[in-house]
């Protein structure tokens, strides 16, 4: 799937949603695994899309840092 492709699915959904962008992160394979473990877990837990505790997440990364 293309960067093109991505996007474009992530945009073309229903008009009241937010258009949505790919952020890539690269980190060690330990932190892979356990970003992994986590997200798997707080969706199993709380019943939210991955796209709405990706957006949780980022948010919350920025209020830490003041951004």
């Amino acid at each position: 799937m293309t960067r093109e492709h991505n996007e474009e699915l992530l945009t073309s959904g229903d008009s009241t949603e937010e258009a949505m962008r790919e952020l890539r992160i690269m980190v060690p394979d330990d932190l892979f695994r356990a970003w992994q473990r986590c997200s798997w877990l707080l969706l199993a837990e709380t019943g939210r899309s991955r796209t709405e505790s990706m957006t949780e997440m980022v948010r919350d990364f920025l209020v830490k840092h003041g951004c």
